[in-house]
């Protein structure tokens, strides 16, 4: 089932999500209907925040990324790139923070450039709620990151320059009150 997706301006998008046991209740649906929500969106990452849970989970699947890249190759084996993340904690970041522009389900329409080390380690359990630990790099991690701050409370817009953010003020005030071209399925907090 595709859910709304919650956008920028829900306090459940601000608010750090809480650690969950394997007997969730629905667990297995919600990890389901996420994946259906977000290939719908065509996005490559979504935390269940953005569909106003506020629990410690997100997806992955990165394939949607190397198709709507021109490249022919896939170095980093993005294509294949499919996880869940319950109850995860980042332990380390490594690197030269890099750029990169990000956008967000959440924030349609609104891309920006973000600063984030290149190098990560997370432990995490797996929908089988079997313990990991892993390290990732490059554009894996990068998404990681991304989803990792929306169980957090924190949005990419959060980490751009204060002066961009101003910039895009009016724009994040339209998306809240749901004036925005988008394709898929939303709530927004001040739609009247």
């Amino acid at each position: 089932m595709i859910l709304p997706i919650i956008a920028f301006g829900d306090p459940v998008l601000k608010k750090k999500a809480v650690e969950i046991t394997k007997d969730y209740p629905g667990l297995s649906q919600l990890i389901a209907n996420m994946f259906d929500t977000m290939k719908n969106a065509k996005g490559v990452g979504l935390a269940a925040p953005q569909v106003g849970v506020s629990i410690r989970l997100f997806i992955i699947d990165a394939a949607p990324y190397v198709d709507n890249e021109e490249e022919e190759k896939d170095d980093e084996g993005l294509k294949s790139f499919k996880r869940i993340f319950i109850n995860a904690q980042i332990i380390e970041q490594n690197g030269e923070l890099w750029k990169f522009n990000e956008g967000c389900l959440s924030i349609p329409s609104i891309r920006e450039d973000v600063e984030r080390k290149p190098e990560l380690r997370i432990r995490y359990m797996d929908e089988k709620f079997l313990p990991k630990e892993e390290a990732f790099n490059g554009v894996k991690a990068r998404i990681i990151q991304h989803e990792y701050d929306h169980i957090e409370g924190v949005l990419f817009t959060d980490r751009i320059n204060p002066l961009r953010k101003r910039l895009l003020k009016r724009k994040l005030t339209d998306i809240s009150k749901g004036d925005v071209d988008v394709s898929y399925k939303m709530k927004f907090p001040l739609k009247k």
